[in-house]
C-alpha cells in the first residue's frame, strides 16, 4: 500500500530534493545529479546552480563549470534551452530529437530552411568551429557572408536546429561573462539506451520528487508508456499518494521540517519543474509569477515551498545593481514577522 502524504509534506520533501537549501555540491554536480535545469535565461540558470550548490558557491564559480566544459547549455526536450552536461545532452537528445525536429518541421519550411539550407549552415559552421568558439553574433555574420539569410528567427532556428542534431551546445563565457560561446559538441549518444533513460528518469525523481508521471512526461515531453517503462527499470523508485494522487519519491520517505523563507531565481525547476504547479502555487500566484501568461516566468518568494509572491531587481545597468533596491510584491497574505524575514532574505541574495 502507497505511502500517503500530505500536500505540506511533499512540498517540504521537494524542497530537500531539490536542495534549496543548499548542498555540499559543486555545481556541475548539482547539474549532473538534476539531469537539467531550465537555462532560457541565462543570469537565472547560473543563479539557480548557486543557490543549489555548496556554501559560499557565486554564478561566477558556476560560470568556471561551464568554462572548463564541465556544463553547457542547449535544447534538449524542445524550443527550450537547459543548463546540463555535456553527457546528458546526447544522452536526453538520443530520445528526443527525432521529436522535436518532427515538431519544428512546419516551422522550418515556412523559414524556408530546406534541406541545402541546412547543409550548408551545417557545414559552414562546422567548419569555422573547427577553428575556435563563436559567440551568437559572430556564428550569425558567418552565415549571412555564406549567403544564408539569419532573419525572422532564421538564425535562432538553425542554431537550435544543429544544437538538437547534436553539432553544437553552448559552452564557455566572454570575457564579460553574460554572453556563451558557440562550440562543437563531442559527447556520444549512451550505448545501452533503456538503461541510460531509466537512469534520467531516476535523476529526474532525485532532484524533484515527489513527482507524477505527468510530470515527467511533461518534462521530457516523451510519451507517457515511455517514462512509465524507463520508471519500472529504474529500480529504486518508490511510489507514494500525494493528496490521493499517484507519485514517485526515491527511496523511504523522509520528511523535513518547516523551512521557512526561501528565494528562487525567475524560471526556476520549483515552479517549471511540474505539470501541475497547484501544489506550490494558487491561481493568482501563478498569475503574478507568469504575467500575462507570456511565458516570462518572475523570481519567486516561498515561504515553507507555498509561492506568496514575486521579486525582482529594477531595471538598470548591472555595475550599478548592488546599489538598488528589490522590488518584492508579497501576493498571499503573511504575517508581518513573516514579510520581514522575507525583507532579510532578499538584502542577504548574494547572487546579483
Amino acid at each position: 500500500m502507497a505511502i500517503e502524504l500530505s500536500g505540506r509534506d511533499a512540498r517540504r520533501m521537494r524542497r530537500q530534493s531539490q536542495l534549496l537549501g543548499g548542498s555540499d555540491l559543486a555545481p556541475a554536480d548539482v547539474v549532473r545529479r538534476a539531469v537539467a535545469l531550465q537555462g532560457q535565461d541565462l543570469p537565472a540558470v547560473l543563479q539557480a546552480i548557486a543557490i543549489r550548490s555548496r556554501p559560499g558557491t557565486g554564478v561566477q564559480e558556476v560560470r568556471d563549470a561551464f568554462d572548463r566544459g564541465e556544463l553547457v547549455r542547449g535544447w534538449p526536450m524542445r524550443g527550450t534551452l537547459f543548463a546540463t552536461t555535456p553527457e546528458h545532452l546526447a544522452a536526453l537528445l538520443a530520445f528526443t530529437a527525432e521529436r522535436i525536429r518532427t515538431t519544428a518541421a512546419r516551422r522550418r519550411a515556412e523559414l524556408g530552411l530546406d534541406e541545402a539550407v541546412l547543409d550548408s549552415g551545417r557545414e559552414t559552421l562546422r567548419t569555422a568551429l573547427q577553428e575556435q568558439p563563436l559567440l551568437r553574433s559572430e556564428a550569425l555574420e558567418l552565415w549571412e557572408a555564406a549567403g544564408i539569410s539569419t532573419a525572422d528567427g532564421r538564425g535562432y532556428h538553425l542554431l537550435m536546429h544543429l544544437s538538437v542534431e547534436g553539432l553544437v551546445h553552448w559552452g564557455a563565457f566572454d570575457p564579460s561573462g553574460t554572453q556563451q560561446y558557440l562550440a562543437l559538441s563531442d559527447a556520444r549518444a549512451p550505448e545501452d539506451p533503456e538503461a541510460a533513460l531509466a537512469e534520467l528518469v531516476r535523476g529526474f525523481v532525485l532532484a524533484r520528487g515527489p513527482v507524477t508521471e505527468a510530470d515527467l512526461a511533461w518534462w521530457t515531453k516523451l510519451p507517457k508508456r515511455t517514462v512509465r517503462r524507463a520508471a519500472s527499470l529504474a529500480g529504486d523508485l518508490v511510489e507514494v499518494q500525494v493528496e490521493g494522487r499517484p507519485a514517485w519519491i526515491m527511496g523511504e520517505p523522509q520528511i523535513p521540517g518547516k523551512s521557512g523563507v526561501t528565494l528562487v531565481p525567475g524560471f526556476d525547476e520549483w515552479i517549471l519543474g511540474y505539470a501541475d504547479r497547484s501544489l506550490v502555487a494558487s491561481p493568482a500566484m501563478l498569475a503574478a509569477l507568469v504575467p500575462g501568461n507570456n511565458g516570462i516566468f518572475r523570481p519567486a518568494v516561498l515561504v515553507d515551498g507555498v509561492a506568496v509572491g514575486t521579486w525582482r531587481w529594477p531595471r538598470t545597468s548591472r555595475p550599478s545593481r548592488s546599489a538598488a533596491e528589490p522590488v518584492l510584491d508579497i501576493v498571499e497574505r503573511v504575517p508581518a514577522a513573516t514579510r520581514r524575514q522575507i525583507e532579510r532574505a532578499l538584502a542577504a541574495w548574494p547572487h546579483r
